[in-house]
Formats: C-alpha cells, structure tokens, sequence
C-alpha cells in the first residue's frame, strides 16, 4: 500500500493537469491566469488525495 498509493497519486496528479492544460489552451488564457489555476486545483487535488490516503490507512487498521 506505502508504494502503490504515491503511484496512483502521480497518475491522477498528472491526468488533472493534462486537463488543466488543455482546458487553458483551449479557452486560450493569460500565463498568470494558467498558473492560478493549476496552482488552485493540484492544492485542490493534493487535499483530496491526502484525505483518500489518511482514509485508507484507518481503513486497514
């Protein structure tokens, strides 16, 4: 579980800002308004993952 978890966060980390990227492309926006936003949703993202992982390890205990 302590090496699949990091594995899995990493995918879903980098499926979201592959997104991200391409939704800014797309609606075609500034640089600084770009980094607002992956900065909002990987802090976003990084919550979630971190309660999923606290979760789980109650889960198991």
């Amino acid at each position: 579980m302590n090496i699949l978890f990091p594995i899995y966060a990493l995918l879903v980390l980098f499926i979201f800002n592959s997104l991200t990227y391409n939704f800014c492309m797309k609606m075609e926006m500034e640089i600084l308004k770009q980094n607002k936003i992956f900065r909002v949703i990987n802090a976003m993202i990084l919550i979630l993952l971190v309660c999923s992982y606290v979760k789980v390890l109650n889960a198991i205990t």
